[in-house]
């Protein structure tokens, strides 16, 4: 899950963004985007980076060991 922090950030970057008229609404839209935001965001299912690196980091030494495996199947295979 996201942290709240980056939303609102990502929530003030969005606000920024506006024009000047806009930027200025009452603390209840603001509010209520930034609730819109991170409902949207919980939906997409995300990760953060260092999930992302950590389960690639995984995968990739199970694959290792996954080919060593096949390689010592494949020997003992050929010495029947």
């Amino acid at each position: 899950m996201l942290d709240p922090k980056n939303i609102n950030d990502m929530v003030k970057g969005i606000i920024d963004s506006l024009h000047e008229g806009v930027k200025n609404l009452p603390g209840d839209v603001q509010m209520h985007m930034r609730a819109g935001l991170q409902n949207a965001l919980s939906k997409m299912d995300l990760v953060t980076r260092e999930e992302f690196e950590t389960q690639a980091a995984v995968l990739q030494k199970t694959r290792a060991k996954l080919d060593r495996l096949e390689e010592k199947i494949k020997q003992l295979e050929d010495e029947e």
